[in-house]
């Protein structure tokens, strides 16, 4: 994780503090009923950063309402114009994402340094592969690693040029191990905090995959103090697959995690259907906790030792267990409601 840290809104970035959540709205950030509801539903989901396209003025002074009601942090999206990124600083954004090599004159990103340093607004310099300068494209040959860099450190010096160092960067492609080796440069290179995501990532399931393997592979090596996993689909998605993936990671513990074996011709129960029944169930549970639902009744439990509760399926019956420890059998069709009624016990 970086060494420098930045404070968004009530929230630290980098510096040891916990990776945090991200996503975006993709309503018309001035509808402000409408975009209020969303952010709710991404805090409800779990999100600790919600970013707001801001493609005009109307855009960004509606931030001020939005912050009326906002639990979580407001992080305003410019793109080419400057006096947006300004109207947006005014209106109480906790942090600006923008390009500095796209705003236009250096006297335009001065500006917006000094309104942000001003306000204690930190600033992340975003750099995709889509959208690098056409000198440094030539330099490289194309969209690499080292572009990549390129760029997010030149942005940077430039806002240092003015007095700001309140920074954060991002530098995404849509090419998995491009990214991952984007970011394992940075992370040589400079301590800011890191805004980790795999751009364009495509639709929900191969976005999954995709943001699994590159956010994973570069959390396991410490690398990475906020992400984004980019989806085409509802944001709340992306906030539940970024719980799940911090999770899997032993990053973050919020609520239940169902472990379940994979089927095999041993299996004589409708597992695929009773573990994902377990796990809709046990939706917006709090505790964290481990639930294993196993599909051999001879050696689930002791497969699933580690789980704090656990089911294990059989022919006609199956067991039921706690922290490894079998308590007693359960017909078939009472084991997922023996399951939830002990977990629901223990809750109480």
């Amino acid at each position: 994780m970086a060494k420098k840290s930045i404070t968004v809104g009530a929230l630290q970035m980098g510096g040891g503090a916990p990776v945090t959540i991200q996503s975006m709205t993709n309503t018309n950030t001035a509808d402000v009923e409408a975009t209020r509801a969303q952010i709710a539903r991404l805090e409800n989901a779990g999100c600790d950063i919600v970013r707001v396209a801001v493609p005009d003025t109307a855009a960004a002074r509606a931030i001020a309402a939005l912050k009326e009601t906002a639990q979580i942090p407001i992080v305003a999206d410019i793109h080419f114009d400057y006096r947006l990124a300004l109207e947006a600083v005014a209106a109480g954004a906790d942090k600006i994402r923008l390009n500095p090599g796209n705003i236009g004159t250096a006297e335009r990103v001065r500006d917006v340094a000094r309104a942000c340093r001003e306000r204690g607004v930190p600033i992340r310099i975003g750099v995709n592969g889509g959208s690098l300068e056409r000198e440094i494209l030539a330099r490289h040959g194309g969209v690499t690693p080292e572009a990549l860099v390129e760029s997010a450190l030149g942005h940077v010096r430039l806002l240092n040029q003015f007095d700001f160092d309140d920074i954060c960067i991002s530098a995404k492609a849509s090419d998995v191990r491009l990214t991952v080796l984007a970011y394992r440069l940075l992370a040589e290179r400079t301590d800011y905090p890191l805004h980790l995501g795999v751009t364009e990532a495509g639709t929900e399931y191969m976005g999954l995959v995709k943001s699994a393997a590159g956010i994973g592979a570069l959390l396991i090596d410490g690398i990475g103090d906020t992400v984004r996993i980019s989806l085409t689909a509802e944001p709340e998605r992306e906030v539940r697959a970024a719980l799940a993936l911090l999770g899997a990671l032993g990053l973050r513990k919020t609520g239940p995690e169902v472990i379940s074996c994979p089927t095999c011709g041993r299996t004589q129960i409708n597992l695929i259907g009773i573990a994902n029944e377990v796990e809709k169930r046990l939706e917006g549970m709090k505790r964290p906790i481990t639930v294993a639902v196993m599909g051999c009744a001879v050696n689930g439990p002791g497969e699933a030792s580690r789980a704090d509760y656990g089911i294990a399926g059989g022919r006609g019956e199956g067991v039921l267990f706690k922290g490894g420890k079998v308590l007693r059998k359960v017909p078939m069709e009472q084991l997922v409601d023996a399951l939830i009624d002990l977990i629901e016990r223990d809750e109480r």
